[in-house]
């Protein structure tokens, strides 16, 4: 027993632990034997049954999804709608927003690309302005600054609490209350906290909150959950409407759903929505304060045992820190060492400039790679990657920064040498 977390338990429900050392939950986590079996018994039901048929037995299971997840952020059931992931949930609200040329977007520099790309693509359409908000000294977003640069025309403040790039955890509730007190809508991404830190909406203060099943929450890839307030839910238009999300009331009209249904669609895998039940009600039983406690426990171990290698350098930033550890290695490609622990059993992920321009650009980094541990992953398992680095080679290393250099390099010299034949 752990901290309040029985691991030898939660190691033996998790099947994967096994065959790797898998540090790569901030990508998608082992799931419980609960997740796999809930998941697998709905599909031999609609094997058996058929898919409707399946449906409609389990729709009391089904239902209770929604209680969980409301249990899991402090909402109501209502406030929840379920969707195939949390890049789907986060699109559908940002989109649902009503736009107006000289709208402002105030978001942070740590932001993923994927939401980044959403606000450029509004500017373009709508001529609404994304600002970035100041980084502070701990690198976390500089709340004053959000303060001082908010105006009657901020629509929206949107703001990813913690980055895919870094164990940085962004101060959510100290945004939310400066998002209250202007009035303009606080959208969270949740992507990486949810299932690893404990989430109040009400205490958070925001009114729309999106997160995935497959990464901290140990849920199946393909599911995903949008959180809507009621305060700002009948503002909202869902940016597509089928005959789940809305009614068709006569031959020319149609009435929306009231509720945060609304934002999702008819059709769905209903076995990766049990599953992602199951894993939310495991979470729950373990308590989210306890994870809490084990993961960031583990990300600063890990964090110490990388500071002491020769060559290697740790890029978090933050005054509080979570479970996500990000390192470079002298002279040495990030992919590649990726590679090379992934070549002794150790599951790590790499982040690029491309996922979070505005944050890595700036750091002058073209590549980090990631680790991520769980409360079911132990202190041996982070001795082993800290004795499976690559020691750092002679030479700066060749990322894909130099590595598309000389391509273009290549290219003009085959240009050049063709204008010449």
């Amino acid at each position: 027993m752990v901290a309040g977390i029985d691991v030898e338990r939660v190691r033996r429900e998790t099947a994967g632990v096994g065959r790797v050392v898998h540090l790569n939950n901030a990508g998608a986590a082992l799931q419980p034997r609960v997740v796999v079996e809930a998941v697998v018994a709905h599909l031999r039901r609609e094997e058996g049954t058929g898919g409707y048929e399946a449906a409609q037995e389990a729709a009391g299971r089904i239902e209770g999804v929604y209680d969980s997840l409301a249990r899991l952020v402090g909402a109501g059931r209502e406030d929840i709608a379920l969707v195939e992931s949390a890049t789907r949930a986060w699109d559908m609200a940002f989109y649902a927003l009503p736009w107006a040329a000289g709208d402002r977007i105030l978001t942070s520099r740590a932001e993923y690309a994927s939401n980044a790309l959403a606000f450029l693509q509004t500017a373009r359409r709508h001529g609404v302005r994304v600002e970035t908000v100041p980084d502070d000294a701990d690198g976390q977003l500089d709340v004053g600054a959000l303060r001082a640069m908010v105006d009657e025309r901020v629509r929206l403040i949107a703001v990813t609490h913690v980055p895919t790039q870094g164990g940085l955890v962004n101060p959510a509730a100290e945004i939310g209350a400066v998002a209250r007190a202007a009035g303009a809508v606080y959208l969270l991404d949740a992507c990486q906290s949810v299932g690893q830190l404990p989430l109040d909406v009400g205490r958070i203060g925001c009114d729309l909150l999106t997160a995935p099943g497959r990464k901290f929450l140990r849920g199946p890839r393909g599911t995903g959950f949008l959180y809507c307030s009621p305060r700002i839910r009948e503002q909202l238009d869902p940016p597509f409407i089928d005959l789940h999300a809305a009614t068709w009331t006569s031959a020319d009209d149609y009435l929306v759903r009231s509720d945060a249904r609304r934002f999702e669609s008819w059709e769905a895998s209903y076995a990766a929505r049990i599953g992602l039940g199951a894993a939310v009600d495991y979470a729950l039983g373990i308590g989210l304060e306890a994870i809490e406690e084990r993961t960031a426990r583990l990300g600063a171990a890990l964090r110490a045992r990388l500071r002491a290698l020769p060559g290697v350098r740790v890029h978090d930033r933050g005054a509080r820190q979570c479970a996500i550890v990000t390192f470079t290695v002298e002279g040495r490609d990030s992919r590649d060492v990726a590679r090379a622990l992934r070549d002794r059993g150790i599951n790590v992920s790499v982040s690029f400039a491309e996922y979070a321009r505005w944050d890595l650009d700036a750091r002058g980094l073209d590549a980090v790679v990631r680790a991520s541990p769980h409360y079911y992953n132990t202190e041996a398992e982070l001795d082993l990657l800290a004795e499976a680095v690559p020691a750092p080679a002679v030479g700066p290393a060749v990322g894909p920064a130099v590595v598309r250099e000389k391509q273009e390099k290549k290219e003009e010299k085959e240009e050049e040498r063709g204008k010449e034949e």
